[in-house]
């Protein structure tokens, strides 16, 4: 009896990631859902810039390299050309939230039957710990040594929050990887993205907060728990939007 292998939507690569990072829980996750799912062989990632640009050595799919913020754009034109191919983006804070910004928002407000799997680690880690749009206030950072200052660098940007507001959104949940519990519940988000996808519902969404022990200047298990007592409380975990689920409760009332 086989109680734990590697997903086969995961190649035999050894990740470069940090030690005690979680991107490589996270690729995990999606891999099992893929699994699961049995469409690991019309699923396309878009890679992008970031501590995740080698993504395409480490998922046994066909991926795409995308230019810095510019993956929900070529998630786009890859959805379009093939609207029966599983697609979906992996992408860090500072590629999404800064100079993504607008692919990630219009690709939000068109409704584009993609699914983003949005890492939130609050700080650029490929480039050197600097502030991010996510980083929050008080927090340390190489171009916010004393804490970030609301009255100077303004306040971070809750992409979620934001997202949900739009009506091309289907689905819209932020997830952690703190601990098994949370991991469980981000792998069952993951695949409902993706079965959001197949069934043609929409644009989806998940936030991961994720840990950065080399950029926080943490050992990984310090790191997991700060997610816990500072990420948490000012990222909140839960559904933001859930349009089909909305929609179905409305049909039941009828």
């Amino acid at each position: 009896m086989v109680v734990f292998e590697k997903p086969k939507s995961l190649t035999d690569k050894e990740f470069s990631y940090c030690p005690g990072c979680t991107h490589g829980v996270v690729h995990r996750i999606i891999a099992e859902a893929l699994d699961e799912l049995d469409v690991g062989g019309r699923t396309v990632g878009i890679a992008p810039v970031g501590c995740s640009v080698f993504a395409y050595n480490y998922f046994n799919v066909d991926m795409i390299q995308a230019p810095h913020g510019r993956a929900p754009a070529v998630a786009t034109g890859v959805k379009r050309v093939l609207p029966d191919n599983v697609v979906f983006t992996y992408q860090g804070d500072g590629d999404l939230a800064a100079i993504g910004t607008a692919e990630t928002v219009h690709a939000a407000a068109r409704g584009e039957n993609i699914t983003i799997i949005f890492i939130n680690n609050a700080v650029y880690g490929m480039t050197g710990g600097q502030m991010a749009p996510t980083t929050m206030p008080g927090q340390v950072t190489t171009t916010s040594p004393y804490g970030r200052k609301p009255e100077i660098q303004g306040l971070p940007v809750r992409v979620c929050e934001m997202l949900s507001t739009l009506d091309g959104v289907a689905y819209a949940e932020r997830v952690s990887t703190d601990c098994v519990r949370n991991i469980r519940g981000a792998k069952k988000a993951i695949k409902k993205a993706f079965e959001y996808q197949i069934n043609k519902k929409g644009f989806s969404i998940i936030e991961v907060l994720s840990n950065c022990p080399t950029r926080w200047g943490m050992s990984p298990v310090d790191s997991l728990e700060w997610i816990r007592s500072d990420m948490i409380p000012y990222y909140p975990l839960g559904v933001y939007k859930d349009a089909a689920a909305k929609q179905n409760n409305k049909e039941g009332d009828k």
